[in-house]
């Protein structure tokens, strides 16, 4: 299973590819240049699976063809059917197919190792072989295992909300503890024959782990799971190279974790919480009992489509702040039709972005950017926020825990301390919701019952629609 001894073209080929991989990640950073890298980084991955395949003797053709089929059909197949609000879960499974493949890699390469003829003679299997083998068995499983569970949760096929039990803890450090034993026990046995089973044993608890690992994380952290899970795949991808001598996996696999590390640090600072309180403060646990005794918030303005109307269409500036509720109700492109005729109206209208609105990194960036909405009008939180007290008109359109201002006035609550969108200071707040609900985080948001917001009750596609009949009128 190990890379035979590179030739100067297949060391060129790879170079390239890595060169290729980095140009790729450079411009995804922008929303504008997105896709020239997507196609850049694809380019890449291309000459680097020929040149694996034609430089190294690894399988017949017949079944690299048979790989390749399956593969182009399931990724046309995602491609063109599955809807930007399920991208998220998109995400999740590809990035467990990629760590469960760094596993499987792994797995057999130590089948190979054990089994081969070298160690039938006594070569024993090297400490720093066998190292990166069980660390890229272990990370890649665990990554498998949790991007599973974001999947099944995100889709909700089972609950979003944090799963926790009394002694979770301690469960996890002893299954943890079960399987580094394992991992030391394999690489420990230095020049004698292995039994199979312990390696069996350490994927088995590392796949209960992934497991354990992301069932206690609550909807509201999904973003930063789905990124830290990225950069555990990308760990197992880069260990699994060293251990095949394969240069393109290494540094593949070294872009892919460190950049999934960057972000998920990033993500963690807009919350202002560590990585530490995400992993482990099971956020979204909070009872609605409360709120659901009290009724939830209870002093709250309803408006009508022709009073939002009137109002956006005599504004000076409107902020739009798209959240969850926007990407279900497939409003993005409704609300470029409303921004452009806000415009002809002299009116100047911003998209404000909040780091985690949505489910996964850039999740409202991608889906206003389907829509056509021109990159300069979207705006991050930190350059949007000065301009909340100067607007007129601040339209929220399904995102709930971004905006609530209880994370900067009431230090009780879990969100306390999160940057937030200043959507409370415009002059008016118009929210536009299907209920009351509250959203991944489970509390009530107080700006709700704040003297200048207005909900604007519906789905938020038919809602915006309405709207813009209603601002073409006016």
């Amino acid at each position: 299973m190990t890379a035979t001894a590179g030739s100067v073209w297949l060391d060129a080929a790879y170079l390239v590819t890595g060169i290729l991989f980095i140009l790729g990640l450079r411009f995804l950073s922008s929303p504008a240049t997105a896709r020239f890298g997507n196609r850049i980084a694809a380019v890449g991955m291309l000459i680097g699976l020929l040149s694996t395949l034609i430089g190294t003797g690894i399988v017949s053709w017949w079944i690299v063809i048979v790989g390749v089929v399956i593969g182009t059909l399931v990724g046309l197949v995602a491609a063109l059917r599955v809807k930007m609000t399920a991208m998220p879960q998109m995400v999740a499974l590809f990035n467990g197919a990629g760590g469960g493949a760094a596993a499987l890699v792994s797995t057999a390469e130590f089948l190979f190792r054990m089994q081969g003829a070298s160690f039938a003679h006594g070569i024993a299997l090297p400490y720093d072989q066998g190292l990166t083998i069980v660390l890229s068995a272990i990370i890649g499983s665990i990554s498998f295992a949790g991007s599973i569970i974001a999947f099944l949760k995100l889709q909700e096929v089972m609950t979003g909300r944090p799963i926790t039990y009394v002694g979770q803890q301690i469960v996890n450090g002893l299954i943890a503890l079960a399987t580094v034993a394992f991992a030391a026990f394999i690489v420990t046995l230095h020049g004698t024959p292995e039994p199979l089973w312990p390696f069996f044993a350490m994927l088995g608890g590392a796949l209960v782990l992934g497991v354990l690992f992301v069932l206690p994380i609550g909807g509201a952290d999904m973003p930063v799971i789905i990124s830290l899970l990225n950069s555990f795949t990308g760990l197992a991808v880069a260990l699994t190279g060293l251990a095949l001598a394969n240069n393109v996996l290494i540094i593949s696999g070294a872009l892919v974790g460190a950049s999934g590390t960057l972000l998920t640090i990033l993500m963690s600072r807009a919350m202002n919480r560590s990585l530490f309180n995400v992993l482990f403060g099971a956020f979204g646990a909070v009872s609605s009992a409360g709120a659901t005794a009290a009724g939830g918030p209870q002093n709250i303005r309803t408006a009508t489509v022709d009073d939002v109307a009137t109002m956006l269409a005599y504004a000076n500036q409107v902020i739009v702040v798209p959240g969850y509720g926007m990407a279900v109700a497939q409003a993005q492109h409704s609300v470029k039709k409303l921004a452009d005729e806000l415009e002809k109206r002299g009116v100047t209208v911003k998209y404000a972005i909040h780091p985690v609105a949505g489910r996964m990194p850039g999740h409202m960036n991608v889906l206003l950017a389907e829509a056509n909405v021109p990159y300069p009008a979207l705006y991050d939180m930190d350059d949007i926020n000065p301009e909340f007290p100067q607007t007129d008109v601040a339209l929220v359109i399904g995102a709930n825990d971004v905006t609530n201002p209880a994370a900067r006035n009431v230090a009780s609550s879990p969100i306390y301390g999160m940057p937030i969108l200043d959507v409370d200071k415009a002059g008016n707040v118009v929210v536009l919701k299907r209920s009351m609900r509250s959203g991944f985080a489970g509390i009530d948001n107080p700006l709700y019952e704040m003297p200048n917001t207005m909900m604007l009750f519906g789905d938020a596609k038919a809602s915006v629609d309405d709207l813009v009949g209603a601002v073409k009128a006016a």
